[in-house]
């Protein structure tokens, strides 16, 4: 018997090793089937990414190369790629992007505009915060984000994604507990994380949004966070005239950069629209550099 239970085990670890990320795990009759490591967000890094990499590989993605802590193609696809190095990293940055952003134009950038593209805002983070080192930026698309207005303009996205960035932030607290965490949110991604405020661990220690057309509350009091909070808007945003109000199910509350929220508000005077925000030469990627580093 002790054989038997000892074999069942080997079993279900192997499976958990070997199974690619949403797939179907087959296991002995008598094993319940695991779940897949790459799902896992407190598994170990090196096995997340050798999990997603094969999880890649499989559907076709050629960008086998990168760290992956996350990868579903299914739906509009779910990917989080990591600059830096993870693994020793004394900083970590999460970036949360907004609407239109999906799997099939996580690198190239919606409509084809590399600068609108998550991993290539995160690259261009990580280069200018990394400081003396020990500096990881992450590309978190981990939640479906609003593919139009209507959908933008609701707030239960922004739950369901809450959520998803919850457990995440978790995950990495788990594998790297004596790092410190940057949340930073553009557009709709600024929705996500206030929803996530709230129960964020201590390990978060800002919180910075940008082109933020509201965050569910109405101050930085009804985040319920004990993060330092940040926000720049251009004024050359189309978001500054959204209204700064929820009716009827739609809206998100205040506008973070407005005087009266109480975030530290950052420089944005050479920013032109709603998507430059990470480019490199602007105030505003100099600002979120040093916050999201923690640089002096």
């Amino acid at each position: 018997m002790i054989l038997i239970n000892r074999l069942r085990t080997v079993l279900a670890v192997t499976a958990v090793i070997v199974a690619p990320s949403g797939g179907t795990v087959l296991a002995a009759p008598s094993v319940p089937a695991p779940v897949s490591a790459a799902a896992q967000p407190t598994a170990p890094i090196t096995l997340r990414y050798e999990a997603n990499r094969r999880s890649m590989l499989a559907a076709g993605i050629d960008r086998p190369d990168g760290d992956f802590l996350l990868f579903d193609p299914n739906g509009r696809g779910r990917v989080a790629q990591v600059f830096g190095d993870l693994s020793t990293a004394r900083r970590i940055a999460v970036l949360v992007p907004g609407m239109t952003n999906r799997l099939a134009n996580f690198w190239r950038g919606v409509g084809g505009k590399s600068y609108r593209s998550p991993a290539v805002q995160a690259a261009d983070l990580q280069r200018a915060g990394a400081g003396s080192g020990g500096f990881a930026v992450i590309a978190w698309l981990g939640y479906d984000t609003p593919q139009g207005f209507d959908e933008a303009g609701r707030a239960n996205l922004a739950r369901a994604g809450a959520a998803e960035l919850e457990r995440f932030v978790a995950g990495l607290v788990a594998v790297r507990p004596r790092a410190t965490i940057a949340l930073l949110g553009h557009s709709y991604g600024s929705v996500v994380i206030g929803h996530a405020a709230p129960r964020l661990p201590p390990q978060v220690t800002d919180i910075a949004v940008f082109g933020s057309a509201g965050m569910g509350v109405d101050d930085v009091a009804g985040l319920g966070t004990g993060a330092r909070v940040w926000a720049g808007q251009s004024d050359q945003d189309w978001v500054r005239w959204v209204p700064a109000a929820r009716l009827f199910g739609l809206g998100h509350g205040a506008k973070p950069a407005g005087p009266g929220f109480g975030a530290r508000v950052f420089a944005t005077a050479d920013v032109h629209d709603h998507d430059h925000y990470l480019s490199p030469g602007t105030d505003s990627l100099a600002a979120l550099a040093r916050i999201a580093g923690d640089l002096p």
